[in-house]
């Protein structure tokens, strides 16, 4: 074993202080949505699998850990059964697995029952899939919770890891729970477990619900300024939030984490590319234009994006169709997170007086809700463009529905003549139900038309902050769209 023994055992007590019988301090009270899908695969697995639980750096992964085990300490499990280490601490990653839980042991005797192993950042540490995969097939009494801010390690361990871990993903804060945490009082807005629900409400149900929720925009704008990141959210000033972003991700993410794990080189290059893709939030992927401004080779640009992309900062989105219309055409590129763009350009609160970049960050908000609350239900997820160069932003599709969504964050309402994609795609896959997404709370309700005889379209107006409340409160629901 690397390192001193006596070290590391004071390591370990010191993340695991229910070992000497004290309680873990400063830790939330409130619980995210997803957390009810944590302790579910800590508790009762429905699988005799390990938990990865996957996400961007900072978005509350270690918090959700701790969460699990105070719950677990609550129902009476014996103290000495659980470890949690992270991999983060220098000495624990030369300790290596084995080595931890060896010295685990020596602290902590064996007993009866199962035993239940909580380890952060487990990507830091030598073949870490294939440790994982005996630790499920010969470990039987253990209940593993792992978990990493970087996908292509799993890409890499998933032959030999098949069936031996389940994923769950983990997005930054959607608004609902932004605005639990800062502890906003929330109108009382009805409930609306699923957006298909607004189709049958009348005119005076949507001018109350829209009267109501009038507090929620300033609180909206906020949350695109802050992000969905906990620590952000918190702190006194936007400005200081947005610092605090950008040095975790261009500081921690890209010259850290990218060199550390994949052997990146040239993180110049890397960091430029994902600047580039903070001036294009929301736009096409032009890689002959982003080759060519930055100067590197177009394979070179690829495998930095496919890197971005594991590294939970961006998402893509291919367009909508079969076979050779996907592989002819571009994918579009999300952020992680609305406030990414402003906080790594340093715009500070300009961005409100931006409507480009306004209609691009509340673009990016609502694809990751509508993205979070649906991925489980193995959603897929596209764009659509027409023949006559018309687009929709989002197609979601479900046991082969077709949800189209189109942002449309202005000041004017939203009419039939800002829609013409969404009518010619309905109309072209025979829809009949679409959402707009819009900026004013007036701008809210049920517009019809015929797209042809005997086929009614219908399309529910959300503004955006009323959108992104009831999809994040709804997130742990099954319902469709």
């Amino acid at each position: 074993m690397i390192g001193s023994k006596t070290e590391l055992l004071g390591v370990l007590c010191q993340f695991n202080p229910w070992w000497r019988g004290e309680r873990q301090n400063d830790l939330p009270t409130w619980r995210r949505a997803v957390f009810a899908e944590v302790e579910q695969w800590v508790k009762s697995p429905p699988a005799p699998r390990a938990m990865l639980l996957s996400g961007a750096r900072q978005i509350g992964k270690t918090t959700l850990l701790l969460q699990a085990i105070e719950s677990l300490l609550e129902e009476g499990v014996p103290p000495g059964q659980i470890i949690y280490a992270t991999f983060d601490h220098p000495l624990l990653k030369l300790a290596g697995l084995d080595g931890m839980l060896d010295l685990w042991r020596e602290i902590e005797p064996a007993r009866e029952g199962p035993e239940y192993v909580f380890l952060d950042e487990i990507q830091y540490t030598k073949d870490w899939q294939t440790w994982l995969k005996h630790q499920v097939d010969f470990q039987k009494n253990r209940r593993i919770a792992v978990t990493g801010s970087a996908t292509p390690l799993v890409a890499e361990g998933q032959e030999s890891g098949t069936g031996r871990w389940h994923t769950v993903r983990l997005a930054t804060l959607s608004f609902y729970e932004y605005l639990q945490i800062k502890k906003v009082a929330v109108p009382e807005l009805p409930a609306v477990p699923f957006l298909q629900q607004l189709r049958t409400w009348n005119v005076m149900e949507f001018a109350r619900t829209a009267a109501t929720a009038r507090p929620l925009t300033g609180h909206f704008h906020d949350y695109l300024l802050r992000g969905g990141f906990p620590q952000c959210a918190l702190v006194e000033g936007v400005v200081t939030a947005q610092k605090l972003l950008r040095e975790d991700i261009v500081d921690k993410v890209l010259k850290r984490d990218m060199t550390a794990l994949y052997g990146v080189r040239r993180v110049l290059e890397l960091e430029q590319t994902f600047l580039y893709l903070c001036l294009h939030d929301g736009g096409l992927l032009d890689m002959v234009d982003l080759s060519k401004n930055l100067q590197v080779k177009k394979p070179t640009a690829t495998n930095y994006i496919a890197l971005l992309e594991a590294a939970h900062l961006i998402h893509r989105l291919p367009p909508f169709g079969y076979g050779k219309e996907i592989l002819r055409g571009r994918s579009k590129v999300y952020l992680a997170d609305a406030a990414i763009a402003p906080s790594v350009l340093l715009k500070g609160k300009s961005l409100l007086e931006d409507a480009t970049a306004m209609g691009a960050a509340v673009e990016t908000a609502f694809f990751k809700h509508v993205f979070t609350r649906y991925y489980r239900q193995s959603v897929g997820f596209s764009y659509w463009r027409g023949k006559r160069e018309q687009e929709v932003d989002i197609i979601a599709e479900v046991e082969r529905r077709l949800v189209p969504f189109e942002v449309k964050y202005r000041h004017q309402a939203t009419g039939w003549a800002e829609l013409k994609g969404m009518v010619e795609f309905c109309t072209e896959r025979k829809v009949d139900l679409g959402y707009a997404i819009t900026k004013e709370l007036d701008d809210f309700g049920v517009m019809e038309r015929e797209t042809e005889p005997g086929k009614l379209l219908q399309v529910v107006k959300i503004p955006a902050p009323l959108a992104c409340y009831w999809l994040g409160k709804s997130e742990i629901e099954t319902q469709p769209c």
